[in-house]
């Protein structure tokens, strides 16, 4: 009765509630002068508007924002209001910004690329481009952990990875991994693993592409595997590889285009106990055997030539397929699918706690991510053309390959492979040096250089019939043919040049899912159906802690489609991308002024590839200078499982440091195992603030304890919307951050991805950044590549570019302020319903708060309970039970307005209300609002209704909701049925016939 009592008088209504007529643009100033331009935009971007800001610095008992920030963020680590503003960093309006784009898009010379190496011109249909690429209900969603609103995209990746192993003829996929060379290097960890970690010869044939071996080599050199890169056939005949084998890659086709048999190879792999792992392309094998009929166990590639643009090297989705047996070791997200509580069928992650980064230092993999919007267009891509759409595409590219070759030799050529499907190598030798190269690029076509006397040539779905003429006739008048040929020479090809033995003759792409959606009036449909299906930034605040999800402007998207960005081939010569020079130069400059580090790489594609990047880039220092026995990395109980799991994948050995009750890292702790390693100490890995949402004021005391000992700091940037214009990662101690573009800097998160993770550097530590066979680095000591391609993920970058000269250093000042302004409101509102966990000595937390929901355990309610009932508010919840099992972790970004924090805030309390109820009894423990909840629209609707409670306060239980509703598609999903039934491909004819 006391308990009931004390929420009862909790519970009325805030005194920090308050309600406005009208608002303002969010941060709109006088002109200074007519010539001003308008359209700016911080006050686009930042949600509250100065009078919203002002009630809320005096609901919180403050002036002004900077006696608010100076209470907030510690004196000591603040850096000086000049150190970022509009003179460091000047912002650009809107218009200005186009303009800029532009004009650096034009210094991209428009090239026709023939140079392959696992990358081609993809021809987007433009009703995936505009719905998909450019739709924010596709790009703005966050991971599918909350399932119940997110079948849409679910069903999508279950659609990616039923066309990868129908495409592959392998049992199970994942739905995707960040490029083509991790996820080999993905693929020999695995067969790393399961020789239990004793056979320690990792095989690489000479055919596969360079990009992937550079970033083997790094992966290997951690694991401590022994990498041979030589022909896999005469390498295998030698013992002293086969008595140590572990595993073998190939190339299928390979780089200089040829089809090789691999059947027997796979035979005596597997006699020797190793693993047969394939990098293949899906194009291809719509016309080759897939490795699955010949003995691959692992099979991966580029999804990016089904309908995703070439963007200077991506962002693309790497796809990984597996056999059966090896589904529980397999890395990234996998889709599988369940059922709800009412028995219908639904999508969730499967088998999460497979994901490796939950493993922490027991992981052999760092993958929390995937490339979700970039699966999702692949699988839309063979949704659309279907399996004979995509045959007849394969057919037209090996077509034109064979026509070309029979062009070339009639000049003298001589083509070195005989098999092939879109790909020759041809030996220029009558030509003279580089002749061939070089009159291709007159001509405004690049080639593959691969040395004086030989030229690559790869075709894709883009070359029409002019230009294959035009390339035939650059290797005629090379030649010194005074004939131009014209289209009517060519000579169409009467046989395939793919040996018999070789050629596919399984069907693929049978589902349903693949063979009713080819015009584009029912993609239309298909594609908007689905998007309905999940809640994104176009309906609601999305509060995730941790995971910053603000706005993904429409300014900052635009030229990211633009052909000037998007069709550019990544291995282009340097005087063809100018453009895209400047552009990441311009960038790492800026990321540097604001971490207040010396040097950037863009090349790390994901945050904790970043991670990664970052602690090879420590240990590459400790080598340098003797002391490459530097191996014990200290990182705290409360930090993100990737750290350890990245720490454990550059070779170091994770030790734990303790964390204070009040959430504070224990410094004495810190210190103890400081010195009891200094001697073999390499890094500390930091997160700031901290994952408990507060600014730890001993962080420059830990930083120089592990200084002092010989360590290298590595400050985790995942929390950095804090810092701009306050602190910056230098100021606090560190040595290398990475950053979060697809948080902070407002890359869309996709869905589950794209993501990219730069790392800046101290200058001691400059050298050693990554370098890549492309763009080799200056410096000799740096490390080898992290991703295939030289800037990783570089179109997106244009986003992260954008925002910042949009914002400028001012805006982007007064954005951390704001976020850290909007996190504060909504702790102080929420605080008298909820335990909010952690804050500082005066009482403010960070930009994100972690509420505690441990006291409803023993009234039977978890913490899903309590996600699961947001939904029906038509809210995506905050982060759950992490960093601790039992908080919510909320984030609300500076990008939503006062009305919208109200309206979560408000949802919350109403939870807290319906909580109460179960806490006394007046609801089931077993059956109330928040242990069913969702509550769909079927339930609602059901003339089966046997709950204590209306349906409309299921459905309806604030009067806002009946003018914006949003409506889960299923009802709460059963984890453990799907994890036991495992289904991760799409229904079959017979399953929906049945249904």
């Amino acid at each position: 009765m006391a308990l009931a009592l004390r929420y009862a008088l909790r519970a009325l209504p805030s005194p920090l509630t308050f309600a406005r007529q009208s608002r303002g643009l969010a941060t709109i100033h006088p002109q200074t002068s007519l010539f001003a331009p308008i359209d700016t935009f911080s006050e686009r971007h930042i949600g509250p508007d100065d009078d919203e800001a002002s009630l809320m610095l005096s609901k919180l008992g403050y002036k002004s924002i900077d006696a608010f920030i100076a209470a907030t963020v510690p004196p000591k680590i603040r850096i000086p209001a000049n150190s970022l503003d509009s003179a460091s960093i000047p912002s650009l309006s809107e218009t200005e910004l186009y303009a800029r784009a532009r004009e650096l898009g034009t210094q991209n010379k428009p090239f026709k690329s023939y140079i392959g190496m696992g990358y081609h011109t993809a021809v987007v249909p433009p009703v995936i481009l505009r719905n998909v690429m450019e739709n924010p209900a596709w790009y703005t969603p966050y991971t599918p952990y909350q399932p119940e609103i997110a079948q849409g995209r679910l069903e999508s990746l279950v659609n990616y990875q039923t066309m990868v192993t129908s495409l592959t003829s392998m049992d199970i996929a994942n739905a995707s991994l960040l490029d083509e060379a991790t996820a080999a290097a993905e693929g020999m960890v695995m067969a790393f693993v399961s020789a239990n970690q004793k056979k320690r010869t990792f095989l690489v044939d000479s055919g596969v592409l360079p990009q992937t071996i550079s970033v083997l080599r790094l992966r290997a050199k951690g694991f401590g595997i022994n990498l041979v890169v030589q022909d896999a056939f005469t390498a295998l005949e030698e013992e002293r590889f086969r008595e140590d084998l572990c595993g073998v890659l190939v190339q299928y086709p390979d780089i200089n285009g040829s089809i090789k048999d691999y059947c027997s190879l796979a035979d005596s792999v597997h006699a020797t106990g190793g693993l047969v792992v394939v990098a293949t392309d899906l194009l291809a094998l719509a016309l080759l055997k897939p490795p699955g009929e010949w003995g691959a166990d692992i099979v991966l590639g580029n999804s990016a030539r089904f309908g995703v643009p070439a963007g200077y090297g991506g962002p693309h989705a790497a796809f990984f397929a597996v056999t059966d047996k090896l589904k529980r070791k397999m890395p990234g997200r996998l889709i599988g699918r369940s059922r709800d509580t009412t028995g219908q069928p639904a999508y969730r992650l499967a088998l999460q706690t497979r994901e490796q980064h939950i493993r922490r230092e027991k992981a052999t993999s760092n993958i929390c991510t995937a490339q979700a919007l970039l699966a999702n267009m692949a699988a839309m891509y063979a949704i659309y053309h279907g399996a004979a759409g995509i045959r007849r595409i394969a057919v037209k590219v090996h077509g034109y390959t064979q026509a070309f070759k029979s062009a070339i030799e009639s000049f003298g050529y001589r083509v070195e492979n005989t098999s092939f499907f879109d790909t020759l190598t041809i030996d220029t030798s009558l030509a003279g040096p580089d002749t061939v190269y070089n009159v291709a690029l007159s001509a405004n076509i690049n080639l593959r250089k691969i040395d004086e006397k030989r030229v690559g040539v790869t075709f894709d779905e883009s070359v029409n019939p002019n230009d294959l003429v035009n390339l035939v006739n650059v290797f005629a008048s090379s030649a010194g043919s005074a004939f131009k040929v014209v289209l009517a020479d060519m000579k169409q090809p009467l046989q395939s040049a793919i040996p018999p033995p070789l050629r596919r003759t399984s069907d693929f792409l049978p589902y349903p899912v693949f063979n009713k959606h080819h015009s584009e009036t029912e993609m239309l449909r298909y594609i908007n159906h689905l998007a309905s299906k999940d809640i994104s930034l176009v309906h609601s605040m999305i509060p995730l802690g941790s995971c910053t999800m603000k706005l993904n402007s429409t300014s900052s998207m635009i030229p990211l489609t633009w052909p000037e960005f998007s069709n550019v081939h990544p291995f282009a010569p340097r005087d063809q991308v100018t453009g895209y020079d400047t552009i990441i130069k311009e960038l790492e400059q800026d990321l540097c002024k604001i971490t207040g580090f010396y040097a950037a790489t863009l090349q790390p594609n994901s945050g904790a590839a970043g991670e990664y990047a970052g602690l090879c880039v420590i240990r590459a220092y400790h080598e340098s200078r003797g002391e490459g026995h530097r191996n014990i990395c200290l990182i705290p109980l409360s930090a993100h499982g990737t750290n350890p799991a990245s720490a454990v994948m550059a070779g170091l050995k994770v030790v734990s440091v303790k964390v204070l009750a009040d959430g504070n890292l224990d410094l004495d702790d810190l210190k103890a195992k400081a010195e009891l390693h200094k001697d073999n100490l390499a890094a500390f890995m930091i997160t700031y603030p901290s994952t408990f949402g507060v600014f730890e004021p001993g962080v420059q005391d830990a930083c120089k304890i592990i200084h002092d000992n010989g360590g290298q700091v590595y400050l985790d940037g995942a929390n950095l919307n804090a810092q701009i214009g306050l602190t910056n990662p230098a100021t606090c101690g560190g040595d290398v951050c990475h950053l979060n573009l697809h948080k902070t800097f407002a890359i869309p998160h996709g869905g589950g991805g794209p993501g990219v993770g730069p790392i800046c550097v101290a200058e001691h530590l400059a050298p050693f950044l990554p370098s890549h066979h492309v763009r080799p680095a200056e410096s000799p000591l740096a490390i080898d590549a992290t991703a295939a391609a030289p800037f990783g993920s570089a179109s997106v970058a244009l986003i992260s570019w954008a925002y910042i000269k949009m914002l400028g250093g001012n805006g982007l000042r007064d954005s951390s302020k704001i976020a850290l302004l909007n996190a504060n409101y909504m702790a102080s509102r929420l605080s008298g319903h909820y335990s909010v966990r952690y804050t500082n000595e005066n009482k403010r937390v960070a930009h994100e708060l972690l509420i505690d929901l441990g006291e409803f355990a023993k009234s039977g309610l978890k913490v899903m309970d309590f996600a699961k009932r947001l939904q029906d508010y038509g809210f995506h919840p905050p982060t759950c039970s992490w960093p601790t099992s039992t908080c919510m972790l909320i984030e609300p970004t500076e990008s939503e307005t006062l009305e919208e924090l109200d309206r979560f805030c408000d949802a919350m309390i109403q939870i807290r209300k319906e909580a109460e109820d179960v806490v006394t009894g007046k609801q089931p423990r077993d059956n109330n609002l928040l242990t069913n909840a969702p509550h769909t629209m079927t339930v609602i609707a059901s003339d089966d209704w046997n709950r204590p409670y209306s349906r409309e306060t299921a459905a309806y239980p604030l009067p806002w909701l009946k003018e914006k509703k949003f409506w889960p598609t299923v009802s709460r999903i059963d984890d453990a049925y799907g994890d036991l039934n495992l289904v991760c491909e799409c229904p079959s004819v017979e399953e929906l016939a049945s249904a």
